[in-house]
This record gives structure tokens, sequence and C-alpha cells, in this order.
């Protein structure tokens, strides 16, 4: 089992950053691909951006590239998502998952290969 807690969410201007933290406890953490995924109101939850077990591969939606970067830390146990020039349409509850094959070499972007999510934060832009 892995438990994921995000938290750094918050109601911000257009144009900001946030920074997002996904701390992880049970399983070797450092063995798993991790994801950011986001649920906007009335929206199906969404592909934000991935990263491999090592950190070296990463993935990213189109909508967030240039401006999100997906980073970990293994030995704090945790999956940063920064994001700048924040827009009122990447208001969402931001979810982090973990991909349950260790070791695995693809980085995923659907959500159903991701087996352990946590409950998510609030991430709101105002224009």
């Amino acid at each position: 089992q892995v438990q994921l807690v995000e938290s750094g969410g918050g109601l911000v201007q257009a144009g900001d950053s946030l920074r997002l933290s996904c701390a992880a406890s049970g399983r070797t953490f450092s063995n798993y691909n991790m994801g950011w995924f986001r649920q906007a109101p009335g929206k199906e939850r969404e592909f934000v951006a991935a990263i491999s077990w090592s950190g070296r591969s990463t993935r990213y939606a189109d909508s967030v590239k240039g401006r999100f970067t997906i980073s970990r830390d293994n030995a704090k146990r945790t999956v940063y998502l920064q994001m700048n020039s924040l827009k009122p349409e990447d208001t969402a509850v931001y979810y982090c998952a973990a991909d349950p094959v260790p070791f695995t070499t693809k980085v995923v972007v659907t959500q159903d290969k991701y087996n352990y999510w946590g409950q998510g934060t609030q991430v709101t832009v105002s224009s």
C-alpha cells in the first residue's frame, strides 16, 4: 500500500505560481513512477504530468507544457508540481497518484494505470 497526501493548493491570481507537494508513505517510494492529475468542476479528471521512478523521464499535458514542472525527491519521499503562469482554466482539484508497478520504464498518462491516489488539493486561479 502507498498513502499519498497532497498539499500546497490555494487561491491565487492569474499569472501567479504555486508549488504542490505530495508526500508518500508505505511502499518504497523511489521504486514507482508518479503522476499528477486534476479535475475541474463539471469535467472529468485529466492527466497533468508524470515522472519516472528515477526522475529522469517526465511527461506533460500539452496544456501545461512550459508552465508546470514535475520533480521528485526520493530521499524525502515527495513529488512536486511547480506551477507557473497560472491561468483561470488551471482551477481544479489536483491529485497525485502512484503507478503500482516498480521500476517501470514507461511513464504513462492514463489514470487507470495508477492504483494509489491522494485526496487532492484545491487550486483556484482568479482572473
